[in-house]
């Protein structure tokens, strides 16, 4: 299996929606509870940013999902943080291509000088849970039944890596 990176363009949205309204619509990953609109799709994922980029998750040429880092908060002082942001289309989970993904985006943090990941997850979202685990991020914080999804309370759980 070959897994690449390609960067992110406003010609992918309906590709990359496709993927995101599979999340919104089928599990609590996303706390958007309804489809939302390209024009608020185009404002979630930094498409042609320099410093917090968006890409494409290919596998043996087909899309498998996509990826990208965002700003932390709007201050100066926090310009060495960003999120990491991993969705994947069903078929491909559990096979090692998160892995892969969370470290290219750590490679890509570090050429844009930033130092600090943080992923932020659903708290029963076990999966990506795992899988930031497994790439070296430990828990920073967990915020209790801060959404409802499903007629569920959710938790929230950020897990945090020190890039070196």
């Amino acid at each position: 299996m070959e897994v690449k990176f390609e960067k992110a363009t406003l010609n992918d949205l309906v590709a990359i929606k496709e993927i995101y309204d599979y999340y919104i619509t089928k599990t609590t990953a996303t706390f958007h509870t309804h489809p939302i609109s390209f024009e608020e799709l185009r404002e979630i994922i930094p498409f042609y940013n320099k410093k917090y980029p968006s890409y494409l998750v290919k596998v043996d040429g087909k899309t498998a999902g996509y990826c990208y880092l965002s700003q932390f908060k709007k201050r100066q002082a926090y310009d060495r943080t960003a999120e990491a942001t991993v969705y994947l289309k069903q078929e491909f989970c559990g096979q090692g291509v998160g892995f892969q993904t969370v470290t290219f985006l750590e490679q890509a943090a570090l050429k844009r000088d930033i130092k600090v990941l943080l992923g932020t997850i659903t708290g029963t979202n076990e999966n990506s849970i795992r899988l930031f685990a497994k790439c070296g991020f430990t828990k920073c914080a967990h915020f209790n039944q801060v959404g409802q999804k499903f007629d569920e309370l959710l938790d929230v759980v950020i897990y945090e890596k020190i890039l070196e």
